[in-house]
């Protein structure tokens, strides 16, 4: 018989804060939610915050059950770095469910993504910049392939992280051969509200497919 499923869930804070999520109602749903640390850009630079979540993840993990990743905003980033590279390995995550989360500095419809000062630039410990080893390397559609599913919810009406970020990797992922599941619904970054009837069958749905949705 499968086991509870387990999600690693990776907060939000633009890597340069702690800020809590009431993960209650994905609990509800069956899940057993593990918290993850990492250090924040104030303590180290990129690839800093991958090693560390990929440390959580090894302790995290329960023999027999799905492991599914996820987080909301730079948690969400985090969160698809380690599902499409790995824990150790391509393939060894379950699932990603990536909520609101920046994706590409380099966009061209989000400059303030190369702005000095702004959460990219305290990540890398320099403004993003094309032929940049460190700007690729964090860059979440340089990593598409392996076919791990994902899930992405983006808010319409996002100030902070265009929602373009999650449908144009959408597309990126979905050419790769990924299964893609994305959900664009209305409201602001942090604003989303998961216990919406419509969000948490959304992602209800998603577990189902991937075989871990609870009995």
């Amino acid at each position: 018989m499968t086991c509870e499923a387990v999600v690693l869930w990776m907060h939000g804070g633009g890597w340069y804060s702690r800020e809590t999520s009431d993960v209650s109602w994905l609990e509800r749903l069956g899940l057993k939610v593990v918290p993850a640390q990492f250090r924040l850009s104030g303590e180290a630079l990129w690839p800093a915050q991958f090693e560390d979540v990929r440390a959580a993840a090894r302790a995290a993990r329960v023999a027999g059950a799905p492991f599914i990743v996820a987080g909301d905003s730079s948690g969400g980033h985090l969160a698809l770095h380690l599902g499409l590279r790995g824990i150790d390995r391509p393939g060894d995550v379950d699932a990603v469910m990536a909520f609101e989360p920046p994706v590409d500095p380099l966009a061209e419809d989000w400059p303030r993504a190369r702005a000095e000062g702004n959460p990219w630039h305290r990540l890398l410990g320099h403004v993003p910049a094309p032929r940049d080893p460190a700007t690729r390397d964090c860059t979440v559609t340089t990593h598409v392939g392996g076919g791990t599913p994902v899930l992405l919810l983006h808010g319409l009406d996002d100030t902070a992280v265009p929602p373009t970020q999650s449908l144009d990797l959408a597309a990126a992922l979905s050419r790769a051969g990924h299964r893609v599941h994305t959900l664009t619904t209305d409201g602001d970054h942090g604003e989303l509200e998961f216990t919406r009837g419509d969000i948490v069958e959304f992602v209800r749905q998603f577990l189902d497919r991937i075989g871990a949705a609870s009995a």
